[in-house]
């Protein structure tokens, strides 16, 4: 029986070797080169375990004769979890979901698989877990157990030709990182195994509209395991992200063919599985009854929808050395930046301070609409002044101590009167043409307004 051939390739620049080499002679990178098929047969074994034989060729389609299907998608039981795939798994995709260990990876997928309508198809394959100790979490979750099928195994060929006779419409894969090609030598969790094994399940994915979820482990510095062209064979890689000491977690879209990508989704850990959390924002809005000083609520915007997040700035004296400057839930340089704005267009030197910031609830702020609070809680901790309850604030600050405005900002404001806010200091440009009811909204078009806003309260 003829045998692929395999070989050695270059992740960086793609030239290809007879062996390894720990540093690519074409390009000079190092520890690029990894074991690939080079050649395979038209007749090998995972061909005949897929049942191609015989299949005819793909043809060319003018777009115009292709109809699209508009009830397609398929409801993965979660709002949250549809909204982060953009209203639905469409068939024939493949989702990459990774996340920390332990973070609700394999339970959630396996209440998706567990919930979904009767006559849908699924499949659970686990190269982890044997079969009972996937059914023991199934029913200690009071999970129903009818409508889902599952196989361990973690040889891809099997995998996939055990499909071509099931004919799932979902299945899941847990994990990519335990599955193999036995044409490659390497071990499983290879960067080539990995590469290949994922390519192989997308092929089948594409072939016969199964919608595929694979289960990703996650490296020390919180990317994907496995090559970076991983991320590339996927049509969308979520990843669910949330702290030890908190029962929450966030998924979020970092690709989606198919939707908006930094999607939001928020889910709560609970003794019955993963739940939803219909209204994010007030997980994130748990104050004490009394204002402190350095903490005001701002208004980001997460994917398609507002979302209210406190910060919590603290100044304090820097006794020797530099002043040291961290920042949890937002980035660093900008940190920095904004605090040379502060003192150049505020009148506020830091240069003796050490600063912290924090975004409560875990956070990740990404969108520049939080400058404007941050500033505020900043000065607002420098003067040990606490800031009102109910006032909440957005707006992106610029080099030159203007506030711009951000996108979605009657949006903003709504979601803030929904929760009880009764101010708001915004940017000029993103004040409403109407009065709100309810809502003293302050306008301003330069850093120094808002401070001076501020101390008036």
């Amino acid at each position: 029986m003829a045998k692929s051939k395999t070989g050695f390739s270059c992740s960086g620049c793609g030239a290809i070797f007879g062996q390894w080499q720990g540093q690519c002679p074409e390009c000079g990178e190092w520890n690029t080169v990894f074991e690939t098929l080079i050649d395979k047969p038209n007749s090998t074994r995972s061909e005949k375990f897929l049942g191609y034989s015989g299949q005819t060729l793909a043809q060319i389609q003018s777009m115009a004769d292709i109809h699209l299907d508009e009830t397609a998608r398929i409801s993965s039981t979660f709002s949250e979890m549809d909204r982060v795939l953009g209203g639905g798994v469409v068939p024939g995709s493949v989702v990459l979901l990774g996340g920390d260990p332990g973070i609700g990876k394999s339970t959630l997928l396996l209440q998706v698989l567990c919930q979904l309508p009767q006559g849908i198809g699924t499949l659970y394959v686990t190269g982890e877990e044997s079969l009972s100790q996937v059914t023991l979490r199934a029913r200690r979750l009071g999970l129903p157990e009818g409508n889902i099928r599952l196989l361990a195994e973690t040889d891809i060929e099997r995998i996939t030709h055990i499909s071509h006779l099931e004919k799932p419409r979902i299945m899941v894969i847990d994990s990519i990182q335990t599955m193999f090609l036995q044409d490659i030598s390497s071990a499983p969790g290879s960067v080539s195994q990995v590469r290949e094994t994922a390519a192989h399940l997308a092929r089948f994915a594409k072939q016969t509209d199964t919608m595929i979820f694979l289960v990703g482990h996650v490296t020390k510095e919180g990317g994907v395991a496995g090559p970076r062209i991983l991320e590339h064979i996927m049509d969308a890689v979520i990843f669910i992200e949330g702290r030890t000491d908190s029962r929450f977690r966030v998924m979020r879209a970092l690709k989606n063919r198919f939707g908006a990508v930094n999607e939001l989704g928020v889910f709560a850990m609970t003794e019955s599985g993963m739940k939803e959390v219909k209204n994010p924002s007030a997980i994130f809005l748990s104050r004490f009854d009394n204002p402190a000083p350095g903490s005001v609520v701002m208004v980001v915007w997460e994917g398609s929808r507002p979302l209210l997040v406190e910060i919590q700035a603290l100044m304090d004296q820097a006794y020797g050395g530099a002043p040291k400057r961290v920042a949890v839930g937002m980035e660093l340089n900008r940190l920095a930046m904004l605090l040379a704005v502060l003192h150049r267009h505020g009148g506020i030197p830091v240069y003796d301070q050490d600063v912290f910031i924090n975004i409560v609830g875990g956070v990740s702020v990404r969108e520049t609409s939080a400058d404007l609070a941050l500033l505020l809680a900043l000065t607002s901790s420098l003067h040990s002044q606490a800031l009102p309850k109910g006032l909440v604030v957005f707006g992106e600050v610029g080099l030159s101590g203007e506030i711009r405005p951000v996108a979605g900002g009657l949006e903003r404001l709504r979601e803030a009167i929904k929760h009880g806010f009764t101010h708001a200091i915004i940017p000029k440009a993103n004040a409403p043409k109407s009065r709100i009811d309810g809502l003293e909204v302050i306008a301003v078009q330069f850093l120094s307004e808002a401070l001076t806003a501020i101390r008036n309260f």
